[in-house]
């Protein structure tokens, strides 16, 4: 029996320890991505024509995306390509690019229910993106700061430094381009750690501490508007990175949070260095969809200025997706959503009367 793309993956990963090197396929740099091809695919003919027959069915005023998973979606051709990024997204590189969805050929709802296809085939669950429940998100400037710590960095035109989002895979449909500006960048932070480890051992476990984190008013019923979780994580065998540059520095705006320590705050300049170092500028264009790993990869969006027509401002789609069959995640991990008990697989933001609904238009 041939070995599956898993079983390759597993071959070239050793089990990752604190203060040891981390030996696992998503440790690259941008060098080596720009020296590679891999890590992106173009949609043929073929598969445009199956995903518009897929969508075209829902492709209607008053459609609920709440009510249409996998199954609603047959992709015979594309599947073994999407079965493919998702064995990277978990067990590779950890991120991957399908460029070349024609958003004027399906228009922009059904551009987002073929985003909405293409997602339920890389993961299990769609998750909650805020308080109001969105599992389909609007990445666009509305004038918000992510220095207001009630706002969030999707909703403004600002550089948002390197972080990971609430889910253990993130995907971006691009439907318009800014005027300037916006560029996107990943790096790998197994990579970062282990740079860490080689010139800063002291700041790599600095940063396997526990730090504070402000959840933005986004409070899940019962728990604290803060919580603490380390950036580096090492979990049966596996190794995991969460980082929120934003989140962690405006949680000390709680009089129960204390201030960071010089030393927490040269490990986290630290690490935006390194990522700025180490990172690989993908590109995005429209109708490109870009799927990171949480988990094993950073990720930014550069400042950007808008075109002065309302109908071309910058904007993407976001689906958060948790995946069962991802690297186990330590208990520190439920500190965002709850417990073990209560949570099958951390994930998500919620807010005390939270209802899932996926907008296709902007809210």
């Amino acid at each position: 029996m041939q070995p599956t793309k898993h079983d390759v993956f597993a071959n070239r990963r050793e089990p990752a320890n604190p203060g040891q090197p981390i030996v696992d396929p998503a440790d690259w740099t941008g060098q080596e991505m720009l020296e590679s091809d891999e890590w992106h695919y173009e949609l043929n003919t073929q598969e445009i024509d199956e995903l518009q027959a897929a969508v075209s069915p829902y492709d209607r005023d008053g459609v609920d995306l709440m009510r249409l998973s996998r199954a609603d979606f047959p992709l015979p051709t594309l599947d073994q390509n999407l079965a493919e990024l998702r064995s990277e997204l978990l067990y590779g590189r950890g991120f991957g690019l399908i460029r070349g969805l024609p958003v004027n050929t399906f228009g922009k709802r059904g551009a987002a229910i073929a985003f909405w296809a293409v997602g339920h085939y890389l993961g299990d669950t769609v998750l909650s993106q805020n308080k109001h429940g969105h599992v389909l998100g609007h990445v666009t400037d509305i004038g918000e700061s992510r220095s207001n710590p009630t706002q969030r960095g999707p909703y403004s035109r600002e550089e948002i430094p390197f972080h990971v989002d609430c889910s253990d895979v993130v995907g971006l449909l691009c439907l318009e381009v800014s005027k300037s500006g916006g560029e996107s960048s990943l790096v790998s932070s197994v990579t970062v750690y282990n740079e860490m480890l080689a010139r800063r051992p002291d700041l790599a476990e600095v940063l396997s501490q526990p730090l504070y984190r402000d959840r933005r008013n986004e409070v899940p019923a019962g728990m604290a508007p803060w919580y603490r979780l380390a950036v580096f994580h090492f979990h049966q065998g596996y190794f995991s990175a969460s980082i929120e540059p934003t989140y962690i520095g405006s949680a000390h705006r709680f009089d129960d949070v204390p201030e960071m320590t010089p030393k927490q705050k040269e490990a986290m300049q630290f690490a935006q260095s390194l990522s700025e170092e180490l990172r690989f500028d993908t590109g995005f264009d429209r109708g490109d969809m870009q799927f990171c790993n949480n988990h094993v990869i950073f990720h930014t969006r550069r400042a950007f200025e808008d075109f002065d027509d309302v109908n071309r401002k910058r904007h993407l789609l976001r689906i958060w997706l948790k995946t069962h069959d991802g690297r186990p995640l330590p208990p520190a991990f439920y500190e965002r959503h709850g417990t073990i008990e209560t949570v099958d697989r951390p994930g998500g933001i919620v807010g005390e009367k939270t209802v899932l609904n996926a907008p296709i238009e902007r809210t």
